[in-house]
């Protein structure tokens, strides 16, 4: 009936979770990436799957956490199905990457579902872009909640027999039929409708406990995260209740015992443990092709660039004092590109230069230059900056050290009305399908989750707002923190048993991934398509891509982050200066420019010195205004 696990090594694993959502689902889990892989290790099971509601977010923190307790990472998504019949209520199914290119396409179905599936509501898979190309990927029914599933259940036992065979003539012997028992809504009818399926076609079964949390003891934290996604009360009785308390990580042996009467379906969970190799590469560079002219490499272009501009940059003598020696700006320059050139970094230098290049030439103004990036003398010649290092005596080193390899990583101010010009040009000229925005994952904060807990417990908000409002309002503020700061806090959790219960269930989800949303200025160029390297995503109706992996997680698997930041402050000195040079143009006076404005005004300190710095970039905070009056510079 199935494929069968060696069961002649009597140490030989007997089941691995293949169905388990992380908190990345978003939907439905509180499974903390780093909890679920210490609980794998301490049960002794050699493998474990994430698999996450249409999305791959989590996926190298996952991996990475696998590799690093000696655990084998599968690597899938359960995923949106297409339903013709009832398009709002699309069907499940689990994809599992069996090998690299298995991922590759893992990646491009979830983008295209993302961009031009998705109904509204749901990211979908159309049952036909599977079909076309399955290649690399193992399937498995989706249980209750697929479309064979939903047939059996329905009793149409032909209607589930012609769907099975649909997806065996796709995907051959990669195609299982699911089966849980985790007491929920009609799982039995569908675990016996499968069974006699399997063994009139001969198709695999695989046990799954499709897993949302961690222990037993987890589930109404659970049921909580699930109410906050859904707006729902608790004790609201009108929802529906798509979950158990049996969806915890139980072990091989009660996997084992809940089984018993199927074995083989135990045995190839391991086996399809065993066909999942993917190989993710961690640590190596991917940086962006920038187009050469034909017989010139990127370090000559680098140098060619650098030398023309080092004249260009020294013709302008009368406007800025240069230092007496213009050998000091040769053995500088010498040095520099030295570095850049043997580190590898030379087309990131380009790119950057070309696209603040276009930026200037299209009348959209760019930042002077701030951070370590400031202190190159390359990114001054090439005109990603316009600050002189030698003169201000700024540091390289600071930005680029050959014994801390890290890559350059410059951070460009555009003003606001100007910036997403810039980011489509890159994008037409790199490749639409090679440039992104990166996403991030906005997490349940102290107070927040106070508030969200409260109100899924249906208490009065008056008394929960009172409760948010006494924890102290400061970045990393935690409700453990939060206590020890506020003793009043814990003398009411004490005391009063609906805070007790609240503050339970908040500390349970503080800190998980609850919603997803667009860096403010990340932009990632890859050297080939995206989903070579990650899934994209897109809000719904938008079709502008942004990567399903985070910042820090782009950056693992080595592909380049550049930062196109709005900056109203930018936006700000263009409108002053275009009034004033309209004034001045009236009175027949020369126009003013940025650059040429002195850097010792003594009128400006003035106002600094008197904590007028609203709007002055970086200077306007709170806590900036009380140093500069303490400072008087």
């Amino acid at each position: 009936m199935s494929e069968q696990a060696d069961s002649s090594d009597p140490n030989a694993p007997n089941f691995v979770h293949l169905n388990v959502h992380s908190e990345y689902s978003l939907i439905d889990s509180i499974v903390r990436v780093k909890t679920l892989i210490a609980k794998v290790r301490d049960l002794n099971m050699p493998a474990v799957a994430m698999s996450d509601v249409a999305n791959i977010y989590g996926m190298i923190k996952f991996y990475k956490a696998c590799v690093g307790a000696g655990i084998k990472p599968v690597i899938g998504v359960d995923a949106w199905i297409t339903n013709e019949d009832q398009p709002q209520s699309p069907h499940r199914l689990l994809l599992y990457a069996q090998n690299n290119e298995g991922y590759v396409r893992l990646c491009e179905l979830l983008s295209q579902a993302w961009i031009e599936g998705h109904n509204g509501t749901r990211a979908c898979i159309n049952k036909q872009w599977l079909f076309d190309n399955c290649d690399g990927l193992i399937a498995l029914s989706g249980g209750i909640n697929g479309d064979i599933g939903a047939a059996l259940i329905a009793d149409h036992a032909d209607q589930a027999k012609e769907l099975l065979e649909e997806y065996r003539a796709a995907f051959g012997d990669r195609f299982y039929l699911e089966i849980s028992r985790t007491g929920r809504r009609d799982e039995e009818v569908c675990v016996q409708g499968s069974l006699d399926l399997a063994e009139a076609t001969g198709t695999p079964v695989v046990a799954t406990n499709p897993i949302c949390f961690i222990t037993p003891e987890d589930f109404d934290a659970h049921e909580a995260r699930v109410c906050i996604h859904e707006g729902r009360a608790l004790n609201d009785r009108r929802r529906q209740r798509r979950h158990t308390a049996e969806q915890y990580l139980k072990s091989p042996a009660q996997m084992a015992e809940l089984f018993s009467d199927v074995p083989e379906a135990l045995a190839n969970s391991v086996e399809i443990a065993k066909r999942c190799n993917v190989r993710v590469e961690l640590g190596v560079t991917h940086l962006p092709n920038f187009p050469l002219e034909q017989g010139r490499t990127a370090e000559e272009e680098l140098v060619y660039q650098s030398e023309e501009g080092l004249k260009a940059r020294l013709a302008v003598v009368p406007a800025k004092p240069r230092l007496s020696e213009p050998e000091a700006y040769d053995k500088r320059l010498a040095f520099e590109l030295d570095v850049i050139n043997k580190m590898g970094f030379a087309g990131y230098f380009l790119i950057v230069a070309d696209f603040i290049r276009w930026s200037k030439e299209h009348d959209i103004p760019v930042g002077p230059g701030r951070g370590s990036g400031a202190g190159s003398l390359v990114a001054y010649v090439v005109g990603i900056t316009d600050l002189d290092p030698l003169e201000h005596e700024l540091l390289f080193e600071r930005f680029l050290n050959p014994e801390r390899v890290s890559m350059p990583d410059f951070d460009i101010d555009f003003c606001m009305n100007g910036r997403d010009r810039v980011i489509e040009y890159v994008a037409e000229r790199y490749g639409r399908d090679k440039v992104a925005q990166i996403i991030t994952h906005g997490t349940m904060a102290s107070r927040a989750v106070v508030r969200d807990v409260g109100r899924v417990m249906s208490l009065p908000f008056g008394f929960v707002d009172q409760l948010a409002k006494m924890i102290p309002f400061e970045v990393g503020m935690t409700l453990t923190q939060a206590q020890k700061d506020e003793p009043e806090l814990v003398t009411r959790r004490n005391s009063e048993d609906d805070v007790g219960e609240l503050f339970d269930t908040a500390e349970v989800l503080e800190g998980i991934t609850r919603n997803v949303g667009k860096h403010a200025g990340g932009v990632v160029i890859a050297p080939s398509t995206l989903t070579q390297f990650t899934a994209l995503y897109a809000e719904p109706g938008s079709k502008q891509a942004v990567t399903q992996l985070d910042m820090k997680d782009l950056e693992s698997v080595g592909l380049v982050k550049f930062d196109f930041l709005g900056l109203r402050t930018l936006t700000i000195i263009d409108q002053a200066l275009k009034t004033v040079n309209r004034e001045r143009a009236a009175t027949k006076e020369d126009p003013v420019s940025v650059e040429d404005l002195p850097l010792d005004d003594e009128p400006t300190f003035e106002l600094i010195r008197a904590c007028r710095t609203t709007a002055l970039f970086q200077l306007e905070s709170r806590g900036m205004t009380d140093l500069v009056n303490r400072l008087q510079p």
